[in-house]
């Protein structure tokens, strides 16, 4: 008689051995075909070579029916500036499960996994691509940043502005574009921090389709890039980032230079900002779609590094939180700052002003992406008014930036 499934199934760790199976199943979870890797330039046997790096370089977990894998998950070690300060990130990615052994219970049991291997490693902060926001919020994960799409007319492109620097197309692995973006990271409130598995993940499937512009200053440094390609007159922006005014006002000429070629500008902005309000003809087009989530996965140990805004003295702040995976974050916990501004966190304590709310709503507002007052009125969060106020005061005023795939 067969093994009944329940008796079959084992979770363990994924090795480079089990390339094969992790591709196949995230070939079939994201329907890609064949042809379609073809069309990238891609084949079957390049497509697992890539992958072999990664599982190299990651935390992964599956769920295997004898020596058949059902069911997967990885995390990337990664790095995100939060207000200023690095903060260690898993990145989830690779999440998939063959329909067949789809509502047992496996991705639920990966992802406690997951986090917490993320929490042993000490990655208080997680972060992913969501392919089901719903489903993602009852793991405690929560949006932190959008994705604005702007089209902009030929007609409507930024009129020439003087710049003492130049504009030169550079190779996509340019150490002028490292120095940019490690440059942007350390100043940009939710930026990652890209070193080679970033870059590899940026790249991944549009290597030979883009082209690179770094603008440089007077002094020939690196101060902007732009990523692009042309296509059916079309000028489409994959990424723009600048470190000075001066390489956004550099950047957008060399875009403007291409206005015999094209009709029309497509972009993705990602600061959370509507790109209308710094052009002349500010009648463009812009959608907005939610981008990232993140969740917060050890409260006490983020909290420790948070870089508050303290400028004053406040009264302490009390905190009843639930978390529908990590046990750790529920419960009562007390935040308070000494003379030198540092940060005390007590679990189990409950002086202060009283806050009550989950691992999600926690995490939007402690990223910036809402406002602590925004949050009580949508009654996402529970506070008195002594509460908000402490809560706006400290915590710093900037929407995150995230424009990484992976």
């Amino acid at each position: 008689m067969k093994q009944r499934l329940k008796e079959r199934l084992i979770m363990r760790r994924l090795t480079t051995d089990d390339t094969a199976q992790y591709n196949a199943l995230l070939r079939y979870a994201f329907q890609v075909t064949d042809s379609e890797l073809l069309s990238l330039g891609w084949n079957q046997k390049e497509m697992e070579r890539s992958k072999k790096p990664v599982l190299r370089k990651t935390e992964s977990f599956g769920w295997f029916d004898e020596d058949k894998l059902a069911s997967q998950i990885s995390i990337y070690p990664m790095q995100v500036n939060i207000f200023g300060q690095m903060y260690k990130m898993g990145g989830v990615t690779g999440v998939a499960t063959y329909p067949e052994y789809a509502n047992r219970g496996l991705m639920s049991t990966l992802i406690k996994e997951a986090l917490s291997s993320m929490r042993e490693n000490h990655q208080c902060v997680s972060m992913l691509i969501p392919y089901m926001i719903p489903y993602y919020r009852k793991k405690g994960w929560e949006i932190v940043s959008d994705k604005m799409t702007y089209t902009i007319k030929d007609t409507q492109l930024p009129k020439r502005r003087r710049v003492s620097g130049t504009v030169e197309r550079v190779d996509i692995d340019s150490e002028d574009l490292h120095t940019v973006h490690d440059a942007f990271t350390k100043i940009r409130h939710g930026a990652l921090k890209r070193n080679e598995l970033e870059w590899e993940e940026y790249w991944r499937w549009e290597a030979d389709d883009v082209l690179v512009a770094v603008y440089y200053d007077e002094d020939e440094e690196p101060k902007g890039y732009l990523v692009y390609y042309i296509a059916n007159d079309v000028f489409r922006i994959k990424e723009l980032v600048t470190i000075t005014q001066e390489a956004r006002h550099g950047l957008w000429n060399y875009i403007s230079a291409h206005y015999t070629m094209i009709e029309k500008v497509v972009g993705t902005n990602y600061t959370n900002e509507p790109m209308a309000f710094l052009l002349e003809d500010s009648e463009i087009q812009e959608e907005i779609e939610p981008n990232v989530m993140a969740r917060i996965v050890d409260f006490e140990a983020f909290m420790k590094k948070y870089p508050f805004d303290i400028i004053s003295t406040h009264d302490d702040l009390h905190f009843v939180i639930d978390d529908p995976v990590m046990e750790c974050n529920c419960g009562d916990f007390s935040l308070r700052w000494d003379k030198d501004g540092n940060t005390i966190i007590e679990r189990g304590g409950t002086q202060g002003e009283l806050v009550r709310c989950d691992i999600q709503t926690l995490t939007a507002m402690f990223y910036g992406y809402k406002r602590p007052t925004y949050l009580r009125r949508v009654e996402r969060l529970r506070a008195s008014n002594e509460a908000i106020r402490i809560l706006e005061d400290i915590i710093p005023i900037e929407q995150p930036y995230f424009s990484d795939y992976f």
